[in-house]
């Protein structure tokens, strides 16, 4: 019987998952409690598992003569360089459901502290002044615009729907949903939209896509919130906009540089900025690591994979 083949756990996951993968017919190799350790692992790795500290550069995947797997606990696969694996003919999969609650809730929750003002109020409530009155809207009757209309903007829109709140979306990739959503222009999106909601992977063509154009055709007193990735929005610009008044607030899970450095945008008294923890509860985090040792398992077992991602140029 030949040497079972050796997966390597850069970085943590649910330990049920690990459990479940020592299991399985393969070695383990569990570093990551110790990233120092990953380099002496990875000549022998048949698979390797990260989530986002670890960099699937070049360099890496040369370290690693074996690999033939590469599976990243959570959405997207930012940190692993497609083009290199792709050109060593490495499969790589994903988490895509695992954080769809979790970043929806997450969603709602900026919707309602935007809309209602709710932010200012508790600063001030907790440093001891009184200051009721009016303040802030309802949710309902208001249109969230969702730039990107994936699983996460789905999940947002059929939450919306008790809160009495309007959806419609721009996506090239969408040419018709198949709930109420309308399908709309951006521009057409911007102009109507009271909360700008992104949810769009980030490519080279939509880099900045909020930019000081897509702010001034938004709909004055509009709020923005960016779940997605943070080099979608131009910060730059999203500032003059919040001074302006524009833009009246933003709700940020995500910035261009993280840990992010624009201080005048992080101080900002109308946005909430948040450490990119959409897919950090608990239960999002259980998912992935679920998800992607079930992959994982199906690869050793010669299985058809769920969440292959293709390289760039197409299938394999």
């Amino acid at each position: 019987m030949g040497e079972m083949r050796r997966v390597v756990v850069a970085d943590p996951i649910d330990a049920g998952a690990v459990a479940r993968l020592r299991d399985g017919p393969c070695e383990v190799d569990d570093v990551s409690a110790d990233p120092t350790k990953l380099a002496a692992v990875l000549p022998t790795a048949w698979a390797l598992i990260v989530r986002s500290r670890t960099k699937v550069d070049p360099k890496l995947i040369a370290a690693a003569p074996q690999l033939t797997l590469i599976a990243r606990a959570g959405v997207g696969v930012d940190s692993v360089d497609m083009a290199a694996a792709g050109a060593r003919r490495i499969r790589v999969v994903n988490a895509p459901a695992a954080a769809t609650a979790s970043v929806a809730e997450l969603s709602m929750t900026y919707y309602l502290l935007l809309v209602r003002g709710l932010l200012p109020k508790i600063a001030s409530t907790k440093g001891g002044r009184w200051e009721r009155g009016t303040s802030g809207r309802e949710l309902a009757g208001r249109t969230v615009g969702f730039v990107g209309y994936g699983r996460i903007a789905r999940e947002i829109a059929r939450r919306l729907v008790p809160f009495g709140a309007n959806a419609i979306a721009f996506d090239p990739f969408v040419p018709t949903a198949i709930d109420t959503t309308a399908i709309v222009p951006l521009d057409d999106l911007l102009s109507r939209a009271d909360i700008v909601s992104v949810h769009a992977a980030l490519t080279p063509e939509n880099h900045h896509l909020l930019d000081a154009r897509a702010f001034a055709r938004m709909k004055p007193g509009a709020f923005l919130v960016n779940v997605a990735r943070g080099a979608l929005v131009d910060e730059a610009a999203l500032l003059e906009a919040l001074g302006s008044g524009r833009v009246a607030g933003a709700a940020l899970d995500v910035f261009e540089e993280e840990p992010p450095m624009n201080h005048a945008l992080l101080e900002h008294p109308h946005v909430i900025a948040t450490p990119h923890l959409g897919a950090s509860t608990a239960e999002a985090q259980a998912r992935a690591g679920a998800d992607v040792v079930d992959e994982v398992l199906r690869a050793l077992r010669g299985e058809p994979l769920r969440a292959e991602v293709a390289p760039p140029g197409g299938s394999r």
